[in-house]
């Protein structure tokens, strides 16, 4: 077994009722959310006066308090007001920060210098690579995606050189964190910006063609069971984890005290006993279905890569609560709150000062009181003094421990003893979070505004993105594509080959385009796709995720690299932090409109103007779990109540779903207002396009681009967020 220092419980807090309750269950560290910039703006956020009141409540007790601004900032957000609502917490002196946002990550590393920041699970750090560009850019820990397995979670600790966080309890969403669309183009409700719809867990049916291949067991085909990790748990401690995620910022208090009252009791028997034996008892799994039940339990994806095991088809499951039990955890966890035990030494001598010190861990205070008289008649008694100093009250205290000096015939009023208590208890109070205090915050000097990074070019060019020879064979007919990005994804090593030849031949940019989403069992094939690189010698690579970033560093500075969409760029600053790791142009966020992408800058990006954008990657496969796997990539449609039919490709090689959207991005007529923002490449992706329609949509684009009308419209379009947005 390897020993660890410390092992971390750490509980949801979506309340400071829950907070409460996460910390009187034994969680270690709790994270929350604010009002503004977390994931779950549902949730029932405490204002300012509230997070703060948390802060010193956890510190009290000795725990870590993190807070949650790990989701995507506009510019004016970024620019506004996220220094004024994180200084005062800074000072008050908040743990660490979970943060998805680049351009977050850089500007609170610059404003306050030592603040430890997580990357959150919406960072997509689904491996080594992803932990190591962490560290590379001053991170102290890492939110692991939900998809890893022990073993990939294993290698991730022995060598990432940073804290690793992994999910062990709560919902698991059907798409990598961080990656999902789905929402937010279906109903303008963004997971990126806290504000999920979970229109995954609604029924949808499934074809093949014309053929229905909806699951007897009913069709919810993307609602996943909770995670359960209690038989894991000694595994993933084995393995290095250093903290233990629960989720469940939405959920009431009494389920924080409950899950969090479990993994805390294993925890402790693994440090006791190690991981021998660590299996979940019937009862304690019954405690959780209890708890909460979307249709059962499941390990995750500690031990397998998908599978229809995971997910419950039917509705969610009516319990009748069992009210006996819920009512234990309130009453031991919600009802009743723990002290923290403390020491105290009372000296009570005639014609001096009573003197009162008290002791917390290694804090300690002492506090004079009024001068000892003699006793005129009855002198004081060290039960009398004992009783008054142990009335501790309202006081996160209460005494483990009091000696008391009392020398001679001496008499004090208990009154001046009450006031004597007080003032040590608040002294000690004062004493104990004055450790964890910072200094102010240096305000940040007047910012000239940022310039994009890129360069800009007086005619923007066209690119396209494709997944299949017929289609890459399409483009380059077209003499107005100037970039064909190759997906890596389906086509084979000797297809990019033979496109990237000629693309040569055609005088166009070949670039790869790296997979999506890239674990630990996908290096071979990068480090094929680096062989091959080498010998075709492509003008460069889309990058799609942080753990791209070492492939880039293995590559080096001979290629030129895009960062794609999935790298979000939703600020300057973000923008900024891409272009210093040595990226030649960003694509411009779907989630942005014509007017934020104006304040954000689009000079010198990519624009994505055609294409069915895609609303999720996931693990999991609609294919296996319909019908099957055969190691074959195809294309499923799966169809909502409104009768929608979104596309959905399994691409076997990295096995992965992405989950398209039922309507291209048409933007062909909105050429004035794109052309505005100045960016140096509008890009096409092809998926689902046959041959003919890929030369029609290309001829559109290219005269509404000269000013003409496209003479081209789909009957079947949207403009996805340009004009609209999102919250």
């Amino acid at each position: 077994m390897k020993k660890k220092k410390q092992i971390e419980v750490l509980a949801p807090a979506g309340s400071l009722e829950s907070m409460r309750a996460a910390i009187q269950a034994g969680a270690d560290a709790v994270y929350m959310g604010g009002t503004l910039f977390g994931a779950r703006a549902y949730a029932d956020n405490p204002e300012l006066p509230e997070l703060l009141e948390a802060i010193d409540y956890v510190h009290l007790r000795g725990k870590r308090i993190y807070l949650t601004v790990n989701t995507l900032l506009k510019e004016r957000e970024l620019s506004g007001v996220l220094y004024e609502y994180l200084a005062p917490l800074y000072e008050a002196g908040v743990d660490a920060l979970l943060i998805q946002d680049l351009g977050v990550w850089e500007q609170v590393r610059r404003w306050f210098p030592g603040l430890p920041l997580h990357a959150s699970t919406q960072m997509t750090v689904s491996g080594l690579s992803g932990a190591l560009a962490v560290k590379a850019m001053g991170g102290s820990r890492a939110v692991l995606s939900r998809e890893l397995s022990v073993d990939e979670i294993r290698r991730v600790c022995e060598n990432a050189g940073i804290e690793i966080e992994v999910f062990v309890h709560g919902a698991l969403c059907y798409s990598y964190s961080g990656q999902c669309l789905f929402s937010s183009l279906v109903g303008g409700r963004s997971g990126n910006r806290g504000r999920c719809a979970q229109p995954c867990r609604l029924p949808y049916s499934v074809w093949e063609g014309r053929e229905s291949l909806t699951p007897r067991e009913g069709p919810y085909l993307m609602n996943l069971k909770d995670l359960c990790g209690l038989d894991s748990l000694g595994e993933l401690l084995d393995a290095g984890v250093d903290s233990l995620k629960i989720e469940g910022r939405m959920k009431s208090p009494r389920y924080t005290a409950g899950v969090v009252s479990v993994y805390r009791r294993y925890v402790d028997r693994y440090l006791e006993t190690g991981s021998e034996g660590l299996k979940a008892a019937a009862e304690d799994r019954e405690l959780l279905r209890e708890l909460f039940d979307r249709g059962g339990l499941s390990d995750g994806y500690f031990h397998r890569h998908n599978g229809r095991d995971m997910l419950w088809f039917g509705e969610k499951p009516r319990r009748k609560p069992d009210q006996e039990l819920l009512k234990k955890i309130d009453k031991a966890y919600i009802e009743t709150e723990r002290k923290e035990k403390i020491k105290g030494f009372l000296t009570i001598t005639q014609d001096l000062p009573a003197t009162l010190s008290l002791q917390l861990g290694d804090v300690q205070v002492t506090e004079e009181g009024d001068t000892v008289l003699p006793a005129k008649s009855r002198p004081v008694t060290a039960g009398e003094l004992s009783r008054q100093v142990k009335k501790l009250g309202n006081t996160p205290f209460e005494l483990e421990s009091l000696s008391i000096d009392l020398s001679g015939q001496c008499f004090i009023p208990m009154g001046a003893v009450s006031e004597l208590r007080r003032r040590a208890a608040a002294a000690l109070i004062g004493k104990a979070l004055e450790q964890y205090r910072r200094p102010p915050a240096a305000l940040p000097g007047e910012e000239k505004p940022r310039e994009h990074p890129g360069k800009k070019k007086a005619e923007p060019v066209l690119s396209a993105l494709v997944e299949d020879e017929a289609s890459a064979r399409a483009v380059l007919e077209s003499e107005a594509v100037s970039r064909l990005y190759l997906s890596t994804e389906l086509l084979s090593f000797k297809e990019l080959k033979e496109l990237s030849a000629a693309c040569a031949s055609a005088g166009t940019e070949c670039f790869l385009a790296l997979p999506r989403i890239i674990r630990t069992g996908d290096e071979k094939s990068l480090e094929a796709l680096s062989e091959l690189s080498g010998q075709i010698s492509p003008s460069g690579f889309l990058i799609r995720s942080i753990d791209g970033l070492s492939f880039m560093k293995r590559m080096g500075e001979g290629f030129s690299y895009v960062a794609d969409h999935s790298l979000y760029t939703f600020n300057r600053a973000a923008r900024e932090v891409l272009s210093s790791m040595g990226f030649s142009m960003d694509t411009a966020p779907l989630e942005l409109s014509l007017r934020e992408l104006s304040e954000r800058g689009a000079a010198g990006s990519e624009l994505i103007v055609y294409g069915r954008l895609p609303m999720m990657v996931s693990a999991q496969c609609v294919k296996r779990n319909v019908k099957g796997c055969d190691k074959r990539p195809g294309l499923l449609f799966l169809k909502d109540r409104k009768g929608k039919r979104f596309p959905v490709r399994n691409y076997c090689r990295f096995c992965y779903n992405v989950i398209y959207n039922s309507e291209p991005l048409w933007l062909a007529d909105e050429t004035e207002a794109i052309r505005k923002l100045e960016a140096a490449s509008f890009r096409l992706q092809f998926t689902t396009e046959r041959p003919e329609e890929i030369l029609s949509i290309l001829k559109a684009y290219e005269r509404a681009l000269k000013g003409e009308e496209p003479g081209l419209m789909p009957a079947a379009r949207t403009k996805g967020h340009f004009r609209r947005g999102v919250e």
